[in-house]
């Protein structure tokens, strides 16, 4: 039993109140966007500039007192520029570690498809194992660290697609959507006036929310939802249209998403709610298409959400069992 779920339900709401000062609408993005951080993941937003990307980014580190850093990739940009590197210091006499962006809490790499695929993997060993080698030193990273990749998905010139080993590594592929015609109205009253970042309050330290980390793997997930979990799972691996199903990384992603969900929305147990409500943009950049003249924008997601009306949901005794 883990105590006080109404409280962290009304800590989730205080973060995501404070956002919305700065973010107008997109609730949903940044509950996903929670999720990720609470269950130790990585997150791609994909979507076309202008759409609020990294105003989101420095809003949630605001608001939990984070660090944040910023790089923009691109194609003449060098592993070293993201991890860092050892230089000679002639008044010391000495090499000295100068740190790249990657020590931090929160990191954009904003365009991250513009680098070269050797650049591209150097986030590969921060993003899995919370550490940096440089000359064969190795070096922890702060905690959190979470990784907010972004993508224009509408222009492929001079872009390095991510390899699907990397594309693996992130948690969720999600976008942030143009806004409603009323939530821009807002924008444009708000913005005009002043900027809102620099007035946004932490809600969280850093104590607080490494205990939320803490507290995710504690939320019970029943044998009868990890049975659902793995049957949408198999679906991916069987299906016909399908050519390289969702991976076993893959079904613990989902688990650890759906765990988070539950504790952000003030209960210690999993429904499958939290499975169908995640499936999606846990597993859509997951699965290969068969026929990859066929892999246009959405296909995946359309599969996936079918795959999702035809794999049973347990019942409530079921569920109770569990």
């Amino acid at each position: 039993m883990i105590p006080h779920t109404e409280e962290i339900r009304a800590q989730a709401a205080a973060i995501s109140d404070q956002i919305a000062a700065a973010v107008v609408g997109k609730r949903d993005v940044v509950e996903h966007l929670l999720i990720v951080l609470l269950a130790s993941g990585h997150l791609i937003l994909e979507d076309v500039p202008g759409t609020g990307k990294t105003l989101l980014a420095k809003s949630l580190a605001r608001t939990l007192r984070c660090d944040f850093k910023r790089i923009q990739f691109t194609a003449d940009l060098l592993p070293s520029d993201v991890t860092g590197i050892n230089f000679y210091n002639q008044r010391e006499g000495r090499f000295e570690l100068r740190q790249g962006p990657v020590f931090t809490h929160i990191l954009l790499a904003d365009e991250l498809n513009r680098a070269t695929p050797r650049t591209q993997s150097s986030l590969l060993e921060c993003m899995e194992e919370r550490q940096v080698t440089i000359d064969g030193e190795t070096y922890p990273l702060a905690s959190p660290f979470l990784v907010i990749a972004t993508q224009n998905p509408i222009e492929s010139h001079g872009t390095f697609p991510l390899p699907d080993a990397q594309l693996d590594r992130f948690m969720m592929r999600i976008r942030m959507g143009y806004p409603t015609e009323e939530e821009e109205t807002e924008i444009l009253r708000r913005f005009s006036a002043r900027d809102p970042l620099p007035d946004l309050r932490p809600v969280l330290d850093r104590e607080k929310l490494a205990e939320l980390r803490r507290l995710v793997p504690q939320v019970k997930i029943g044998d009868d939802l990890l049975r659902y979990l793995l049957g949408i799972v198999s679906a991916t691996r069987e299906h016909p249209e399908i050519g390289s199903g969702v991976s076993p990384r893959g079904s613990l992603q989902l688990a650890k998403a759906a765990q988070a969900r539950a504790l952000l929305r003030g209960r210690d147990f999993v429904l499958p709610d939290d499975v169908k409500a995640l499936a999606v943009p846990v597993f859509a950049h997951r699965i290969q298409l068969r026929d990859p003249f066929e892999a246009e924008r959405g296909k995946a997601e359309r599969l996936l959400r079918s795959i999702l009306e035809n794999v049973p949901v347990p019942t409530e005794p079921a569920l109770e069992r569990g």
